[in-house]
């Protein structure tokens, strides 16, 4: 396969349309990175970009003119719930693509990307690809790639697979008009709607994981939610009441509530903080979010400090 321009005429019929969504909101000089690498991927088929605009004005962002390269950037604003769900399915439904891939406009991601991960869909007979990601945090780098092959409910159940992150994703737009639904807009904050999206195809059909990098991501302080405990305690609670998969699973309820409980102590609130955790430990002991929330609550240690540790090592709670 070759990387350079292929004419529309000359497309073979196993490469889908693709529509990049980039949702963004008062950060221009990241989100040129995002949409550049978007433009340069080595896809031979059409690809076009869409850069949502929520909560922000509209500023002009550059992209070839539609030409025989099959490229195109388009600019659009958030016409649905304010916030990155409402922002992406403003994207998705404005789409032509076959194919939707999510890019956060802070990560970027490698020129072969879309190629793996619809190689892959074919290949595995997979309604949705994901793959692994490089974390940049300060000065460190550190890689996150879940293990290959087909991912089932019941893994997702107790593993959001932290390397497939949401600027990993490729998924059919027939699903997301259809019978697997849009981004969930209801969830608290938006938190977890990407891991939400996963339970709700799983549901649906096979999930592939490419298991090697395919997006940079850098994590900073303006990421989404780096601080948010609230959106944690309410996003998290919100996903146990919604997918049964998770509550009938002890490992699943114990990695969840021991989330709740750091967000729950990383907010001042020790006493419920405490017994969530307890709740995690008497699931599953060796899940270890439940002791650094009590270390939290204690206040033998601060929420900061312990994020700045994980994050250092490419981890979050």
């Amino acid at each position: 396969m070759n990387g350079g321009s292929v004419g529309a005429e000359e497309l073979a019929p196993e490469w889908p349309p693709v529509s990049a969504i980039i949702a963004t909101r008062d950060r221009p000089e990241l989100l040129a990175r995002a949409v550049a690498a978007a433009l340069g991927q080595d896809y031979p088929g059409i690809l076009e970009v869409i850069v949502v605009f929520d909560q922000a004005p509209v500023r002009e962002v550059l992209g070839p003119a539609p030409t025989e390269s099959g490229r195109r950037v388009r600019v659009i604003t958030n016409d649905r719930a304010a916030g990155l769900a409402g922002a992406r399915n403003a994207g998705i439904t404005a789409a032509s693509g076959e194919l939707i891939a999510f890019c956060d406009d802070d990560d970027a991601w490698v020129p072969a990307k879309i190629t793996k991960q619809v190689r892959a869909m074919q290949a595995a007979d997979a309604i949705m690809a994901v793959g692994g990601i490089k974390i940049t945090y300060g000065d460190v780098e550190r890689e996150r790639c879940p293990p290959g092959g087909v991912v089932d409910l019941r893994t997702l159940a107790y593993s959001r697979l932290t390397g497939a992150h949401p600027s990993t994703y490729v998924l059919r737009r027939a699903d997301l008009l259809g019978p697997l639904g849009l981004v969930d807009e209801a969830i608290p904050y938006g938190y977890g709607e990407d891991y939400d999206l996963l339970l709700r195809v799983a549901r649906l059909g096979r999930i592939v994981v490419v298991p090697e990098v395919l997006a940079d991501v850098l994590w900073h302080p303006g990421s989404y939610f780096s601080r948010r405990w609230e959106a944690m305690v309410d996003g998290l609670g919100y996903l146990l009441a919604k997918h049964p998969e998770i509550t009938a699973d002890r490992r699943g309820v114990a990695w969840i509530q021991g989330q709740r409980a750091f967000a729950l102590a990383a907010s001042g609130r020790r006493v419920e903080a405490a017994r969530t955790a307890m709740v995690s430990l008497r699931r599953n002991p060796l899940e270890r979010r439940g002791p650094l929330a009590l270390l939290v609550a204690s206040g033998l240690v601060s929420a900061e400090r312990v994020m700045g540790f994980l994050n250092s090592r490419g981890r979050g709670i």
